[in-house]
């Protein structure tokens, strides 16, 4: 059990008022540096699968891929997740938790994991049955992530709707700024 974590209910929802939600913009920004470093994470799993599947051209096997490639995501996310921030969130000083401000177990992660895709998966829903370009998709993937991460403005706490789906929440922190100047 974590010793700093809040011990009862009441002692959470008064330190609640502490756990400030990151600015979108510091939000969005780790967003994007986390699909940066998601190419290193997939790449050596996609080579692996290509040469044991002796895969030659890209549209083979790409259902046995995507799946592969969703299981490495969601590993990934799980793992420094429960361990309280990816490499993205710690260099952007942005922290996950649960309400109550105990670590994200294992079951919370995998949810939390399930629950973002409602980031990308409304706009590839549309791809099919609207016969849309990849050019059309693109515009309507940018449309929608801008409107999915402005609607986290009409909660109170500021926090993304998949968050409070999966009962977690995104925390801000960063150090005094005493403390940097040292």
């Amino acid at each position: 059990m974590n010793p700093s974590a809040p011990k009862t209910a009441a002692t959470a929802q008064a330190l609640s008022k502490s756990w400030r939600a990151p600015s979108l913009r510091r939000r969005m920004a780790c967003w994007l540096y986390e699909g940066t470093l998601l190419f290193g994470v997939v790449v050596l799993p996609g080579l692996v699968f290509g040469i044991v599947t002796n895969t030659r051209h890209a549209l083979d096997n790409r259902h046995g891929l995507q799946a592969l490639i969703f299981g490495v995501l969601a590993l990934y996310f799980s793992y420094f997740w429960v361990k309280g921030q990816t490499l993205p969130m710690k260099t952007w000083h942005i922290r996950l938790m649960d309400r109550t401000g105990q670590p994200v177990r294992w079951p919370r992660a995998m949810w939390r994991y399930l629950l973002a895709w409602v980031w990308f998966l409304p706009p590839l829903a549309a791809m099919a049955p609207f016969k849309l370009s990849t050019g059309e998709v693109s515009v309507l993937m940018t449309g929608w992530i801008l409107v999915w991460a402005l609607s986290s403005r009409l909660r109170r706490d500021q926090q993304f709707w998949h968050d409070a789906w999966a009962g977690t929440r995104l925390i801000d922190v960063q150090p005094d700024p005493a403390r940097r100047r040292q």
